[in-house]
């Protein structure tokens, strides 16, 4: 007997050790960095690197694409499959066991590894650190849509009133991370995209496949999609329907693994290159088949699970990531999932009076930063499926809502950044001045939100100047003569103020050698009024 339970656990002890692992190897360099940067349209559309000038995104080594021969190589070796790659990352996720993952560190150009089974990942191997990281004469051009059944959740938040102003999201390009879109190339609801031109090819990372057709056994994204881009004549219109689409599925709805993260990675780093402006998920990460992997809610942090951080550097490139709060409200998890625990823009659902959809994920506490950011319908959603007109329920719905809107937005303001959108529109919301962790900021105003930028048009005409921008040491800023007292405030993108300075003087003059190279926001006071400006430390 004893002979035999020894045996049991040699056999025990090889299983564990045989089983399949999912892990990040991480790379030490990228090829030929320098004359990448210096000719970017290699590594980026002429689009994107239009959109990064406009809003003064830096483009860096991160968007140098991964050393393919490293690929070829760790393809090459003992066990390992390669399932995905990044380039912000600079890492490929791979599946093997954990003695032939761990082998890839006798490769020279393997910085280090991190395994989705966070109990494996030993001081030899550290966590990634982390990456910091007027338009009011339109009336010539009334539109008037018959919602029909889309009208509540379009009116709610006001995005009917940009859509009179001609603001309908032409000429912004949309993404969409979802789990499949059944029949969208043939549906009627769609029919007026496609003639439009304004669906895009797409890309399914699940099946690498450039056929996003292909997949068939999902419509979560058919739905998601409706939302924004559907129009059916005198019964449904999208909040963005005149908006282009590039549609990608990252979602395996077979499964729930760590590598569907690296997927919507992957297609976030293939949208920016792509120069796409505003991006949907409806999709969240919390546990897995395999609870090894599980994260907690203490991870729900901003910037612990990978596709949060994904969703973070996004955030940073400039993309305007919009992202459904998770449907855990009447669950033991309860809170928000990745990566809308992060800086992307978290929607939350109300029930199509304004009230709190008991489904909904509510935020963290203590809800700092506030999560859900906004609110929109999640409760009998108006949706087209893969056969028709129905409803829906879950905060699946009311982001691509809020996206649309959204969408509109940036074709208002294209030089607005992604960041002063999404403040301006939770400002707008209804309950701003006090935040709950059901309703976040509330449900924001798209009217309010447009008069208020409208306005700044006008204020920011004043004549401040601010150079060199980008700057190495010394920041210049020129104020209008009539100065007589002003108050400048620098501040990290996400709200965080570094340093206020007074001056009573129409010139100042800020050191900003000491900070590290990036982009901040510089708040001026001055005469009563207030612009924000953004600035980058190079």
């Amino acid at each position: 007997m004893k002979k035999l339970i020894v045996l049991a656990m040699m056999l025990m002890a090889q299983f564990s050790v045989a089983q399949t692992e999912h892990a990040w190897v991480y790379f030490t360099d990228k090829p030929d960095v320098a004359n990448a940067l210096a000719n970017p349209t290699t590594i980026l559309t002429q689009k994107a690197v239009d959109r990064k000038n406009n809003h003064s995104i830096v483009i860096d080594e991160r968007d140098v694409p991964v050393n393919e021969s490293y690929i070829t190589q760790i393809k090459n070796q003992t066990g390992i499959t390669v399932m995905a790659k990044s380039k912000w990352f600079n890492c490929v996720h791979v599946l093997g066991t954990q003695t032939d993952i761990d082998n890839l560190l006798n490769l020279s150009f393997i910085d280090q590894i991190v395994y989705a089974d966070r109990s494996l990942n030993t001081s030899g191997r550290p966590a990634v650190a982390t990456i910091s990281t007027v338009n009011k004469e339109r009336f010539e051009n009334f539109v008037m849509f018959n919602y029909g059944n889309a009208a509540n959740q379009t009116t709610m938040i006001n995005v009917d009133k940009l859509h009179e102003l001609d603001f309908t999201g032409e000429g912004i390009t949309v993404a969409v991370m979802d789990s499949g879109f059944s029949n969208v190339n043939t549906l009627s609801a769609f029919q007026r995209l496609r003639d439009n031109g304004d669906l895009l090819n797409g890309y399914d990372f699940v099946d690498r496949t450039t056929d996003i057709y292909a997949f068939t056994g999902s419509d979560h994204g058919t739905r998601v999609l409706s939302d924004m881009a559907g129009y059916i004549d005198g019964q449904f219109v999208g909040t963005a329907p005149d908006a282009s689409y590039y549609l990608f599925r990252t979602e395996d709805i077979n499964t729930e693994t760590p590598l569907e993260e690296s997927y919507w990675v992957e297609a976030v780093e293939r949208a920016d290159s792509l120069g796409v402006d505003v991006v949907n998920t409806s999709l969240g990460y919390t546990t897995f088949d395999d609870s090894r992997y599980n994260y907690t809610t203490a991870d729900m942090d901003g910037n612990t699970a990978f596709i949060t951080k994904g969703g973070n550097i996004a955030v940073e490139k400039g993309l305007l990531m919009v992202n459904s709060a998770g449907n855990s409200g009447n669950t033991s998890w309860g809170i928000i999932s990745a990566p809308a625990d992060g800086n992307v823009f978290t929607v939350g659902a109300v029930e199509d009076n304004g009230d709190y959809a008991s489904f909904s994920s509510r935020g963290r506490t203590p809800n700092i930063p506030v999560k859900p950011d906004v609110v929109a319908q999640g409760r009998d959603t108006f949706v087209v499926n893969s056969m028709g007109l129905t409803t829906s329920n879950g905060t699946s719905f009311s982001s691509p809502i809020i996206t649309g809107a959204m969408a509109c937005m940036v074709q208002a303001f294209p030089n607005k950044t992604n960041v002063e959108l999404m403040q301006i529109v939770r400002e707008s919301a209804s309950i701003y001045g006090n935040p709950t962790i059901q309703l976040g900021y509330g449900i924001p105003d798209f009217e309010a939100a447009f008069q208020t930028l409208s306005g700044d048009e006008v204020k920011n005409a004043t004549t401040i100047e601010i150079f060199p921008n980008p700057a190495k040491a010394i920041l210049q800023i020129n104020l209008p003569e009539s100065t007589q007292n002003a108050t400048i405030t620098l501040g990290s993108m996400f709200g965080k103020t570094i340093k206020i300075y007074t001056t009573t003087t129409s010139a100042q003059r800020i050191d900003v050698s000491q900070l590290a190279a990036g982009m901040y926001l510089l708040s001026i006071d001055t005469n009563g009024e207030t612009i924000t400006k953004k600035i980058i430390k190079q």
